[in-house]
């Protein structure tokens, strides 16, 4: 583990500098990789960005599909291609996806804010929209009918009220207790 792992917590540098990615880079790949850092990255106009978005995934792709052909090989899963780079250790290659990772996490990030900012854009126009709808359409106010301002009037009952005498109010619960009261004394005595 190098020292740079160490300080990092056992993990490659997260964020690379620009030497190391001129380090680990080829000359065709530098330039689109230092597009994706922000300064250059602002100014990019969306079409420019997909494609850049595009570039990279392909590129970290390509990078991956190499490691885990390595990795086939060594652990004799496939057989080796006759190339002298499939001997080759991966450190160089996974430190070079990596820097393609990173790549694609800003472009992703750039392309995940303007898309926002465009969604943003859409909700207020329809919602002006909608305001504006509103503020046009004639106001709506119902008649309130004729009972309106006068407050409540009392209705006349519809529903006859049953008489009941008063010596049937509380009787059948009075029945229930009696009933109650000799069921007890039966089974207590």
């Amino acid at each position: 583990m190098g020292d740079d792992e160490r300080q990092h917590g056992g993990r490659a540098g997260m964020g690379a500098s620009f030497a190391t990615e001129r380090r680990l880079l080829a000359e065709d790949e530098l330039g689109p990789v230092q597009n994706s850092h922000y300064p250059a990255l602002e100014s990019l106009p969306h079409d420019d960005l997909v494609s850049l978005a595009r570039w990279i995934r392909e590129r970290h792709n390509r990078a991956r599909d190499i490691i885990r052909g390595r990795r086939r090989v060594r652990s004799g899963k496939a057989e080796a291609r006759g190339t002298a780079s499939e001997s080759a250790s991966e450190r160089g290659l996974a430190a070079k996806k990596q820097v393609f990772a990173r790549g694609m996490k800003r472009v992703n990030a750039k392309l995940g804010l303007i898309a926002a900012e465009a969604r943003r854009a859409r909700m207020v126009a329809a919602m002006e929209e909608a305001l504006a709808r509103r503020k046009s359409a004639p106001v709506h106010h119902p008649h309130g009918g004729d009972s309106a301002g006068g407050g409540m009037a009392a209705r006349p009952r519809e529903k006859r009220r049953g008489i009941i005498t008063g010596g049937r109010i509380g009787s059948v619960s009075q029945a229930g207790r009696n009933a109650q009261a000799a069921r007890d004394s039966r089974a207590g005595g």
